[in-house]
């Protein structure tokens, strides 16, 4: 199968397709085409060996010291079942489901093998690129407003890089969910966010929101841009910081109203997306979409700081 194979870090020149062994399905594993496949910072990152803040040692030990373990990147996917293992009776080939894997990575491919337990249905209401989309930036912003800051009627909240992958999806979910939001974006995409359901935008490049007087109930910082300090300074007495970017330093010191740490990958905050989704209550907003030979411009769009929402590539 043809993959995108990246054996050591660098730019977004180092990703090049080759033809790789088609894995193969475990008996609790199902083997699935891949339809669409997102390209995510997390993919930028571990590529370009850049990451955040204090966790450069962490991460290498993980993924590889010198060079990438794991050298086929990518984890939110969609695609159709070709076939599975002995033990799983719930998913047949034909299948329309849709995941992520994990630090397992390995999605950027034509075929990629999942454990049964880890994938959703796709509706059919949902095209791939969307879900393929949806799943990462999605379930970051789901876990932090809906499982850590229970957010709902009456609330205001705070998406501070609200045109990302995850910004995008937090202020229709803050929106789903009944709260008042305030979206901080680019002039470029203010009337995006301020469409995607903002009540109110405010523009970074023009306003500095050290100087804003709003105080929220929810801050969610999904860029990583604000410090623990900068961020309790726009909360109301009774609010929460969400960082979904943070270096060691602010992991380490969140407590109280500070949340932050990765989210977790769970089927059920797949399906919850999956169907807002499907009935039009979230939209996913994709930036461009590739074919998996052009993915290294895929990873140079993510690096670029650019993009608008997902970027989605076709093996």
């Amino acid at each position: 199968m043809r993959a995108a194979v990246v054996d050591r870090y660098g730019t977004p020149d180092v990703v090049r397709i080759s033809e790789v062994a088609r894995p193969a399905a475990r008996a609790d594993e199902v083997l699935v085409r891949v339809k669409a496949v997102a390209v995510t910072s997390a993919d930028s990152r571990i590529r370009g060996a850049r990451f955040p803040t204090g966790f450069s040692l962490f991460a290498r030990l993980a993924f590889g010291v010198l060079r990438p373990r794991r050298t086929i990147l990518g984890s939110s996917f969609s695609g159709e079942v070709v076939a599975v293992g002995t033990r799983v009776r719930d998913v047949a080939p034909g299948d329309e489901v849709c995941g992520m894997t994990g630090l397992k990575l390995g999605a950027h491919a034509e075929y990629v093998a999942v454990p049964a337990k880890k994938l959703a249905r796709k509706p059919s209401a949902v095209p791939h690129e969307d879900a393929a989309g949806l799943l990462f930036g999605g379930s970051t912003a789901l876990f932090f407003l809906r499982d850590k800051a229970s957010v709902g009627p009456g609330m205001s909240v705070l998406v501070n890089g609200a045109s990302g992958a995850v910004g995008t999806t937090a202020v229709q979910l803050a929106k789903h969910f009944g709260a008042t939001v305030t979206g901080v974006t680019s002039t470029a995409n203010a009337g995006l966010v301020a469409d995607l359901g903002a009540a109110r935008v405010i523009d970074y490049t023009r306003t500095d929101l050290a100087g804003i007087a709003d105080r929220f109930d929810v801050v969610l910082d999904a860029v990583g841009n604000l410090s623990i300090a900068a961020g309790r300074r726009l909360l109301n007495p009774q609010g929460v910081l969400l960082l979904a970017v943070a270096g060691l330093g602010d992991t380490v010191r969140a407590r109280g109203d500070v949340v932050a740490g990765p989210a977790p990958e769970r089927v059920e905050g797949f399906e919850f997306l999956l169907r807002l989704a499907a009935v039009g209550a979230i939209t996913v907003v994709i930036d461009q979409v590739y074919p998996l030979q052009d993915i290294a411009e895929a990873h140079r769009r993510v690096d670029s700081g650019r993009k608008v929402g997902n970027i989605v590539v076709r093996p």
